[in-house]
């Protein structure tokens, strides 16, 4: 695969051995299976590219990552449900990539997009990150692989936590967790996460992938395994009049009244 500088809405610009790739869907950079899939191809190329050593993932606009769009015809409320779930075939393309990611967090990273952050080795955050795992508040299961990486992180209760109560983290809390490694002015936020990325870079590239492979074994086939799960979680709880519900409580920006049906 031939490296190119735009990947649909995903751009890659390079700070020396720095690869600085940017979702480019303002204001909230919502999940869609194209984007993941760009974002995917995006990782491969730079895999294969030699020059580059590491890797910054960040978007532009308010938020990180705001998860799915709820009103998208093909979106998570659409009711579409296919044998194998393509947003997570790309999810795990994501965990794949060889070599280390440091992810720039400005704003929130919900849902689907908390999975986004959680692929990154590092995560800087401003002051102004949130991270949050509203799946519950949709009457839905939590996916993207973040029942697996989200314990892996911040342990299992503290997961728990986040998972079922759908609880907003705060940048501060999140460092404290060792969600996010930084905390960082939003300004600088950005400047931040590529130094993090070049001190990574300026060491030996081989021993750098083979030190990651070895400290992220098996990280893909996991994920793999775990969205597999989360998806069969996802498929009868689609199904339900609480899902319905919690789709338009979050769009009307109220709290679900569910029923339990």
């Amino acid at each position: 695969m031939s490296l190119q500088h735009r990947y649909g809405d995903v751009s890659i610009a390079f700070d020396g051995h720095v690869a600085v790739l940017e979702i480019d869907r303002p204001p909230h950079n919502h999940v869609s299976v194209e984007l993941m899939r760009d974002l995917a191809d995006a990782f491969e190329a730079l895999d294969a590219e030699p020059s580059c050593r590491a890797l910054v993932l960040a978007s532009a606009g308010k938020s990180f990552c705001a998860g799915a769009d709820l009103t998208a015809p093909r979106g998570l409320a659409s009711g579409e449900i296919s044998q194998i779930n393509p947003l997570y075939v790309e999810a795990v393309r994501l965990f794949s990539n060889r070599k280390p990611i440091v992810a720039a967090v400005q704003g929130a990273a919900v849902g689907a997009g908390l999975g986004l952050a959680l692929v990154a080795d590092f995560r800087v955050a401003a002051p102004e990150a949130r991270f949050t795992a509203n799946f519950v508040k949709l009457g839905f299961h939590p996916g993207f692989g973040v029942t697996y990486t989200l314990p892996r992180l911040v342990g299992e209760q503290r997961a728990a936590l986040m998972a079922l109560t759908g609880r907003r983290i705060k940048a501060d809390e999140a460092l404290a967790w060792g969600l996010v490694d930084a905390v960082e002015p939003l300004e600088r936020l950005r400047a931040a996460a590529v130094a993090l990325a070049a001190e990574i870079a300026e060491n030996a590239p081989l021993a750098v992938q083979s030190t990651r492979a070895t400290l992220r074994g098996g990280l893909a086939a996991a994920v793999k395994a775990q969205t597999d799960k989360e998806f069969t979680e996802q498929e009868w709880l689609r199904r339900t009049a609480d899902f319905a519900e919690g789709v338009r409580a979050v769009a009307e920006r109220r709290p679900g009244v569910f029923t339990g049906a």
